[in-house]
């Protein structure tokens, strides 16, 4: 079987996923950041989670991710010791670590949510992830916590300009890997259309 991702998109899937899946929203202060866990582009992911934290984007933050291969640290005690180091204060950021997915992330952190802050006193969430992966973040959010107002700011370390992925082979299979995702996922109920028009 072919792998999809090593496709050339044609000019109306670029336009479509630059409209659709590689979309920016407009930030303004929430009441938590979601800060989901990775190995790619871990500097990054830390550069903007500081940064918000420092610009007043959220007074409460999580980070959720497991172990994985290679390393006995969850991607949530790297990038949480990252950001602490960095300035944020350990007491406001929240930990979540045993997910290993992205719907893991959502549902493993929504208890952990809940007892420390109360589903309900959360109005508003940032979700923090990487470029590639996009909505697929508020998606997932949506399909779980449907009631929250979601923000997106992703992140990568590749030279290429986001609106110019399908220039660089990597960041395109990465791109194309993540939408090819899409449809299927909302078919199986893992995440649920966002934005909602």
């Amino acid at each position: 079987m072919e792998d999809r991702s090593l496709r050339m998109p044609s000019e109306a899937e670029i336009a479509a996923i630059n409209a659709r899946h590689l979309i920016e929203t407009p930030l303004k202060p929430a009441d938590l950041l979601f800060v989901f866990g990775t190995r790619a582009d871990v500097a990054e992911r830390v550069d903007a989670a500081v940064r918000l934290w420092r610009g007043g984007f959220a007074r409460w933050a999580i980070v959720s991710g497991g172990v994985t291969p290679g390393d006995d640290r969850s991607e949530c005690a790297i990038i949480k010791a990252a950001m602490v180091a960095r300035g944020v204060p350990a007491t406001r950021i929240l930990e979540e670590h045993r997910a290993q997915n992205t719907g893991e992330n959502v549902i493993f952190s929504l208890p952990v949510l809940d007892a420390a802050l109360g589903l309900a006193n959360i109005k508003s969430v940032i979700c923090l992830g990487n470029t590639w992966t996009a909505r697929r973040y508020p998606m997932t959010l949506q399909r779980h916590w449907p009631e929250v107002e979601k923000m997106l700011v992703t992140v990568d370390s590749f030279a290429t300009p986001r609106v110019r992925w399908h220039t660089d082979a990597e960041f395109r299979r990465r791109v194309l890997h993540e939408w090819d995702k899409i449809e299927p996922y909302k078919a199986r109920g893992f995440i649920a259309e966002w934005p909602v028009a």
